[in-house]
């Protein structure tokens, strides 16, 4: 059976490629002449190699997972046993101990300043990123940050006068053409391959891990990429950045046939907007669409027919798509002139945008075509800049500890873990949902504001103190914010 897997073995502008004005000497064999040009023959792949090899990174992280053997959960062997398995693994009761955990993957270098893009599942946790470059040389690594939607990541490294890849254009991208896939696979040095591109606009479901929201809009290429690839690049003939490899299909683990890449036209919104704004500004239509894996038969009850482009099971009454007219049964074929047909591809083209952004939208109704201009819009239903909280990045809801609640419990108020997602930094701090935070750094918390101004000021690790309804005693947790920092 097929797996799809990851493979992982401040500025306040918009950046811009073009800013310094010079291209990057790593670029130096494509202004050769055309004589050499033409010598080296439509296959041959080494002045691309060149280019690329320059600015694609290594990188190394390190996660310490702290865990506490206070939690509220009872464990069985005690029982069997009569002792605490934990006890053997550095101290029972209210001990601690720590479990390094190292990875590896790749990156790209986009400014001749030391920015870098890789994948989000890449750099997501870590407490220490190191990057090395193709020259040996090494340097720590700062997250600037992150989206889980699209698995992207951007970090930055205090260097300057470095070799960088130009943005291509995905949306040239065609199917059956030569790509080169770059990276640092199975503990290797810089490796290249070849492939063509063998579809384009494929949704795995994969980013849905990490995402409630995922963006999965990927070029499929046959180059072979194997665990460590994770956050490479994916090039054209002409050395040009054309996604980021993101994810395999495998039934092992490792490459076999299919490799996934996340296009470059996304990259760059959501590394501008990480750039300006510290979190991607996200646009929606406002509409709910099958599935691309969708059954026949669902299919044929909803009647939907293939083809003819994506199909409306529902619009939001304060979405952008419902404000221009646009209702269940019609049938989206066309974003701004580019037909899409399928959901993957309609994601990945409102990916690109931005709330606010004023587009056209054509669509099916009866047999009838019709083409609207519709203003995108964000998912709360406005227009209004998302800006980035110390609250987003610990994976949890959290809500203020409501009156009776804290009558219950007797105290003055708290935040109440609500929920905790899968690798988040709570999951990996061991706060379970249900936990009540009462204090953060020795400093009593009433509420998620007060908790966010702890969090802001704070760095490295942030002692979480509270108690479990029904479970007596206070429970202590290490909460790690490096992040690479």
């Amino acid at each position: 059976m097929w797996g799809y897997n990851h493979f992982t073995g401040g500025k306040t502008y918009v950046y811009s490629q073009q800013d310094s004005g010079k291209v990057p000497a790593n670029y130096a064999k494509f202004f050769e002449g055309k004589e050499g040009r033409a010598a080296n023959g439509p296959a041959d792949f080494s002045d691309a190699a060149s280019a690329a090899i320059p600015a694609t990174v290594h990188i190394k992280t390190k996660t310490v997972r702290t865990v506490s053997n206070n939690l509220p959960k009872h464990n069985p062997f005690s029982d069997l046993f009569g002792i605490d398995p934990d006890d053997f693994f550095g101290g029972g009761g209210n001990g601690m101990r720590s479990m390094p955990e190292m990875a590896s993957g790749s990156g790209v270098i986009i400014s001749n300043d030391g920015y870098i893009v890789t994948n989000n599942h890449v750099v997501d946790g870590a407490d220490e990123v190191t990057v090395t470059l193709s020259n040996r040389k090494s340097f720590k690594a700062k997250v600037i940050g992150a989206d889980p939607s699209s698995d992207l990541a951007v970090i930055k490294v205090d260097a300057t006068n470095l070799p960088f890849l130009l943005y291509g254009n995905s949306d040239d991208v065609k199917i059956g053409q030569w790509v080169l896939a770059v990276g640092y696979p199975l503990t290797l040095e810089t490796t290249v391959t070849a492939g063509i591109v063998s579809a384009k606009g494929r949704t795995l479901d994969i980013n849905r891990r990490q995402s409630q929201t995922p963006i999965e809009s990927f070029i499929q290429t046959d180059a072979a990429v194997n665990p460590g690839n994770s956050g490479g690049p994916l090039i054209n003939t002409d050395g040009q950045l054309v996604g980021i490899n993101s994810a395999i299909a495998s039934p092992t683990g490792s490459y076999a046939g299919y490799s996934f890449t996340i296009p470059v036209n996304i990259v760059k919104k959501v590394v501008n907007d990480i750039m300006k704004f510290g979190t991607p500004q996200r646009a929606f239509l406002g509409i709910s669409y099958p599935r691309d894996d969708m059954s026949d038969d669902q299919k044929k009850e909803a009647g939907i027919r293939d083809g003819e482009g994506v199909y409306v099971m529902d619009a939001t009454p304060d979405g952008a798509a419902a404000h221009a007219g646009i209702k269940k049964g019609d049938i989206i074929t066309k974003l701004n002139g580019v037909s899409v047909v399928t959901g993957a591809e309609m994601v990945g083209q409102i990916a690109t945008y931005s709330p606010g952004d004023k587009i056209t939208v054509t669509y099916k109704r009866e047999g009838k075509e019709t083409t609207v201009p519709l203003v995108l819009r964000n998912n709360s239903g406005t227009t209004a800049v998302v800006k980035s909280s110390s609250l987003d990045k610990l994976g949890a809801k959290l809500e203020t500890l409501s009156k009776k609640e804290a009558t219950s419990l007797d105290v003055k108020g708290g935040v109440a873990v609500r929920d905790v997602t899968e690798n988040g930094l709570m999951d990996k701090s061991r706060v379970q949902e249900g936990f009540i935070i009462l204090k953060a750094n020795g400093q009593e918390v009433h509420n998620v504001e007060e908790f966010q101004k702890v969090l802001e000021k704070a760095t490295g690790t942030v002692k979480l103190e509270g108690v479990f309804p029904g479970y007596e005693g206070v429970y202590t947790y290490p909460l790690r914010l490096t992040n690479g920092n």
